[in-house]
């Protein structure tokens, strides 16, 4: 029965995605767009609300989109496949292989055993170690879910069933609380790195393609630096206040890091391996203006450095889905993006909203905070982070240089607030089922506490992040 509703659903949704699809398409093409730049649009449109609906995987959503635009000719065929071959998505699939070598290492883990080792001597203290394990570990792990679910989640409830807290009645005595700073955390860390979410390269080629921005590893890290941190000093103490653990002292948690640090034994050969690729991919990232070393050949050295040393194998390689499934969706709509920016809809829909904000007089500053607002709390609407950033990214970020934002400080703000409004509701981002669904926390309390956080980090980044920019020069 359940199989049967799902098939149901599914089948339902892809009829509203085609009905949407058609009738959009033999709508008249509105006065200065081309019929070309029309049929992009309702191909990219469609594709989005197929990403929100799924009645298919997005990957598989995202091919038949491509496809289909070189079917109906809207799109010649190399310009179709065109984002297969482009250099961030590259970047994003090194970085899935990388993160692969971090987790299969057990590196990640042992990171976060010394931390909690180091300061974990309370129920506050452990949030802080909670949070840095997922700051150190954060930009060499794109995906929120490897990096929350695969290393981070097993050690919170492994924590939190030593403890006697678990789902329902003792909840509120640890798990609760340490849940939520891990999936706030995690969001945080998703901002504060390029490579710590493999929706921020799309930020990356969609600032570029709109408005002609490139954003680079090291301008986004030293950007999203300041206020990163202060989120990250914030949280976990905000947290603590509002939603307070009963157990507040943790004498025992330091010897619990212990027996796991005891379990791994010595660092492993392959463990000092990843070790020093990490922190040589790190270094040179964070050079690359120097170097003039590309961020992708950094991250394709650091994959061929732990095939060679056997840290990955090519099976493993090859079973990364999450790298593939990434390049699938991402290059097919890399390639529309590109395609709609070049037809003129993008120009023509920022040209128009900057007329009404001109007529309405309108700061920059004012219609940019209000589409700011909208931008985070239109966020409630969408289950995937990739979806929200696909829909309203690039249109959001052309009105506001349109409305006289500066084109640098807009394109990396829409970035990171990206990011910082995932922990709005418990399926806002890809930690989120995990998280959520280990059960230690109400719907009701989540989505309350998100939108407390959320807010409370919308200001700092606005705000303090605000001031770093200008002494930065971006605004």
């Amino acid at each position: 029965m359940k199989g049967a509703n799902s098939m149901n659903k599914n089948t339902r949704n892809a009829a509203i995605v085609l009905a949407f699809g058609i009738i959009l398409w033999f709508c008249p093409v509105p006065e200065g767009l081309k019929v070309t730049a029309w049929h992009l649009f309702v191909i990219f449109a469609a594709t989005i609300l197929g990403f929100i609906l799924q009645p298919l995987p997005i990957g598989a959503i995202a091919l038949i989109s491509v496809t289909f635009s070189a079917f109906s000719n809207t799109l010649k065929l190399d310009e179709a496949l065109a984002g297969f071959g482009n250099s961030t998505i590259w970047l994003i699939i090194c970085a899935f292989l990388f993160a692969r070598g971090f987790i299969k290492s057990g590196l990640g883990r042992r990171i976060a055993f010394v931390i909690i080792k180091l300061i974990g001597r309370s129920s506050l203290t452990l949030g802080y170690a909670i949070t840095l394990s997922d700051f150190v570990i954060s930009p060499a792990t794109p995906s929120s879910a490897a990096r929350a679910g695969g290393i981070i989640f097993p050690i919170i409830k492994s924590l939190s069933s030593a403890l006697g807290s678990e789902p329902g009645p003792t909840a509120r005595k640890f798990g609760a609380y340490i849940m939520q700073v891990e999936y706030h955390a995690n969001a945080i860390t998703c901002a504060m790195f390029l490579t710590a979410m493999a929706g921020n390269p799309l930020s990356v080629e969609l600032a570029a393609k709109t408005i002609g921005i490139e954003l680079t590893w090291t301008s986004w890290a030293v950007a999203a630096f300041v206020p990163g941190m202060i989120s990250l000093l914030v949280m976990p103490y905000v947290l603590y206040k509002l939603y307070p653990p009963e157990i507040k002292a943790m004498p025992d948690a330091k010897g619990l890091a212990e027996k796991e640090l005891s379990v791994m034994g010595a660092m492993t050969r392959i463990e000092k391996i990843v070790g020093c690729v990490f922190v040589g991919a790190l270094v040179l990232w964070a050079t690359s203006e120097i170097t003039q070393i590309n961020a992708t050949v950094v991250a394709m050295m650091a994959v061929c450095v732990m095939v060679i040393f056997n840290v990955l194998t090519w099976q493993d390689i090859l079973q990364e889905k999450g790298a593939w499934d990434t390049m699938f969706w991402m290059g097919s709509l890399v390639a529309l993006a590109t395609a709609l920016a070049k037809s003129g809809f993008i120009a023509w829909v920022a040209k128009s909203a900057g007329a009404v904000i001109a007529a309405a007089g309108l700061s920059w500053i004012t219609a940019f905070s209000i589409l700011i607002i909208v931008y985070v709390y239109a966020h409630y609407g969408f289950a995937s982070v990739t979806a929200h950033i696909s829909a309203m990214y690039a249109a959001f970020l052309a009105i506001s240089v349109a409305a006289g934002a500066p084109p640098l400080l807009a394109a990396l703000a829409f970035a990171f607030l990206s990011n910082i409004m995932i922990p709005l509701t418990h399926f806002g981002g890809a930690a989120g089922p995990i998280i959520f669904g280990a059960g230690y926390v109400t719907q009701g309390e989540w989505w309350k506490l998100g939108f407390i956080l959320t807010t409370l980090n919308v200001v700092i980044w606005l705000g303090i992040g605000g001031v770093w920019w200008k002494v930065l020069g971006l605004w």
